[in-house]
Parts: C-alpha cells; structure tokens; sequence
C-alpha cells in the first residue's frame, strides 16, 4: 500500500543524517550514561537563554489574561516586532531597512520556504557553495526546484566564484549563501561578496530575469575572530536576508525568524506581498505570538559568544592531539575536519565504536570529511580525547 508521494518516500529513506546520528545517541546515552557518549552531532544550542528572556517571559505571562493577548495578527507579524527587526537589520546591513520589507517567520526554516515558495517555478535552479546545508535541497525541491552545489575552494572553503559564474544559466533563479557557514565555519569577504553581486548583476542582465542572492544569516553573532560579516545589501539590489534567534537566544524550539528584502530591490513591494502570501497559505499563518513578543523584548540580547569560542579552541587541541586536519572554524559552533581514511564513513564507524557522535561529510555536499557541533559541555569536548585517538588508530 503506497501512502506516500514518490518525492517524500525518496526523501525519508535517506532522511537526514544529523537527526539520525542524533537519535543513536539517545539509544548509546540509554546504555552507557550521558557522561560516557560524546554527541557532536547536532547543532542544539546548549546554553540556557540569556535572562532577558526569562524576564520578558515573566511579563509576559503577567499580561496574558488580557484579550487578545495572543490573538491572531497580521501575517507578516506584529507591526512593534517588524519595527524592531528593521532596526537590528539596517545596523547589520548598513542599509536602512524599513519595517515594511520584513516578514516575521517561524524560524529560518520557515523563512527560506516561504522565500522559495515566493519565487521559485518547476524547473528553476537554486546554486550554492558546497558544502552546505543539508536541508537546503529539501527547501528547494518542496516547490519544483533543484539545488546546483558548487565546491568551495580547498583547503579553506572560500567561494570558487569562477564555478559560480560558470554554474548560472537561464534557469538560475537564486543563490544561497550561508555565512558563518554551516558546516564549515567560514565567513565570505567583503570582496568574495562584492564580486558575487558582479556576477548576479552580469547574468540577470544576459538572462533577462532576476537572480536573487539569498543570506542565511542565523550564526551571524558567532564571529569568534571579529571579522567583518559583509553587507549583501550594500554588494547587490537583488538581495535577501534570512535570520533566526535560536542560536543568538538558545530559542531553537521557539522557531522565531525572519525575512528582510533589501529595499533598493525594484518593485519590492510586490515581492513582500508574495512573502506574506506564502507566509500564509504554506499553513505558518505567522510566526509564533510569544516568540514575536520575546524579541521585541530581548532583541540585543545573546549568549555569551566567549564560551563558544572557547570551546572551539578545545575542539581545536582534542582533533591536533588525535592528529585530524581541519580549519580553523571563523564562525558558527562547527567544525569540518577532513577524514583520516578517503572514506569518512569508515571513520564515522570508529568514532561511533568509540561512543562519539559526528556526522558524514556526504550529507553536506563533501565527502572525504565530517562535522562535528561544539556546542557541548566543555567536559564532554575533553574527556572525548583518547576516544577520538583510538578511532584514528583504529582507521590507519
């Protein structure tokens, strides 16, 4: 009995990687305590929010007998936390963003397929740097697209911008770009990002159609080396920003984002329109009342970026003591190191026999290395040491 699409049978049978890695985890945890597994696996935030958020819980909850408290609301969100975000946004892009090209979104996930939705047909093709995401393809293909990975350059994940150009054809409909990156930790230049908007400017103009250049901003605070995070806005028209607060307030479950158009986009207005269409009928409605009302509240509020940092630098003393290449990570809360055997799947077996947790390389578009999220306790990134020794013995 077929209860499934084609698509979603196809999809389930090599679902994601992360989640299953995780899942084996809670199964090792069950058997041999928390304390004895080393889950590297998912980028779960494990730090409590600040407590700003606690207070704007509280008063919330305080005025929640009020009618409407939680009420429907327009379906870009409410006016105050538009407001707010265009605040945030016009500081970080050095353009000044109105309210009015902002969509409030249940998380990044939300934001970027209620972008896809928006703009993309049967047929149109979407380029990113590989590696990249690993849900990336799902968000594209859910609306009759395909995603175009192209490498990033090696040893260091700087865009390869001569691929890119030669990757866009007629049916090139957008670019994403993710930075700090996940999975790699790299941060693109001002003139990677420059040059980008040069090539988009060339091939929308040749193609006869715009190419959006798509950032998906959600580690933008976790810029461990304070470099500059360029600004998409200022490097072409045709762009969009996508962020969330689940890393920068460790509200992961609150599923709490948004989407800003750059308002020197001709006709933006029409394409906020779309988005607050989709935002809709793909059954968000909006983004959730308590997430909206919490970061009115705790907008410029983070975690403390030290301890991430100061975890990287553990991680980075764990993988030289076991003898694994890597870069360092700029950004974000991951490492990429690359596999002590071409097949990071073999390896991925020992670290697992050793009872750590890190996830193929395949699934982000590169294989020959893995992940590994640091945003673990700093005990369990230590006593993970003589393990990951072991499996690199184990492999050689």
């Amino acid at each position: 009995m077929n209860l499934l699409s084609p698509e979603i049978k196809k999809f389930t049978s090599g679902s994601s990687m992360i989640r299953k890695m995780f899942e084996a985890g809670i199964e090792l945890k069950k058997k041999f305590g928390e304390d004895n597994v080393y889950d590297f696996s998912l980028g779960n935030p494990d730090l409590a929010p600040p407590l700003s958020v606690k207070e704007a819980l509280e008063e919330l909850a305080s005025e929640a007998d009020r009618p409407f408290a939680l009420g429907y609301m327009p379906n870009a969100g409410y006016a105050e936390t538009r407001s707010a975000l265009a605040e945030k946004i016009t500081q970080e892009q050095n353009v000044n963003t109105p309210p009015e090209n902002i969509v409030a979104t249940c998380g990044a996930a939300g934001g970027l397929n209620v972008l896809f939705r928006a703009v993309l047909s049967a047929g149109d093709e979407v380029i990113c740097p590989s590696p990249y995401f690993v849900e990336y393809g799902f968000y594209v293909g859910n609306f009759g697209g395909k995603l175009v990975p192209v490498k990033t350059k090696l040893p260091d994940f700087s865009l390869d911008l001569e691929a890119i150009d030669r990757a866009i054809n007629s049916n090139t409909r957008a670019i994403i770009i993710n930075s700090p990156n996940n999975p790699t930790g790299q941060i693109y230049t001002k003139d990677e990002i420059s040059a980008l908007g040069e090539i988009l400017k060339s091939h929308s103009a040749k193609h006869g159609r715009p190419i959006f250049l798509v950032s998906d901003e959600p580690y933008r605070f976790l810029n461990f080396d304070n470099v500059e995070i360029p600004s998409v806005f200022e490097a072409y028209e045709v762009s969009i920003v996508i962020g969330s607060f689940s890393k920068s307030l460790s509200l992961a479950g609150e599923r709490i984002g948004y989407v800003a158009v750059n308002p020197a986009l001709e006709n933006s207005a029409e394409l906020m329109n779309g988005l607050i269409m989709t935002n809709r009928i793909l059954g968000f409605v909006n983004a959730p009342a308590v997430a909206q009302k919490l970061i009115q509240k705790c907008l410029h509020s983070e975690v403390d970026v030290k301890i991430y940092a100061g975890r990287r630098d553990l991680m980075a003393q764990v993988l030289d003591n076991a003898g694994i290449e890597y870069i360092m990570p700029r950004g974000a809360f991951y490492f990429f190191p690359k596999s002590p055997v071409a097949d990071e799947k073999i390896f991925i077996d020992a670290l697992l026999k050793e009872r750590i947790l890190a996830v193929s390389g395949a699934g982000f578009g590169m294989p020959g290395y893995f992940r590994l999220a640091f945003c673990v306790d700093e005990k369990s990134i230590i006593n993970s040491a003589e393990s990951f020794k072991r499996a690199v013995a184990a492999v050689k």
